[in-house]
């Protein structure tokens, strides 16, 4: 799945909710701390994250694509 974001970068807690994947920031939150979201294939634990156009996202069985 693809996401569009306006603006140079998102933050991966934000990220996750734009997607749909979870449904607020406190789940974001947990899912980021658990090691359970991988940012182009390494594991980031960061929820304040950066994320750009061109990043992959992996949640579950989920891959996101952040465009612009």
């Amino acid at each position: 799945m693809d996401i569009t974001i306006r603006d140079e970068f998102i933050k991966l807690g934000q990220a996750l909710k734009l997607a749909g994947v979870v449904d607020d920031g406190v789940e974001a939150k947990y899912a980021i701390q658990e090691g359970r979201v991988k940012v182009n294939g390494e594991t980031d634990l960061r929820r304040g994250r950066k994320v750009y156009e061109g990043d992959v996202i992996s949640f579950g069985n989920e891959e996101i694509k952040v465009t612009r």
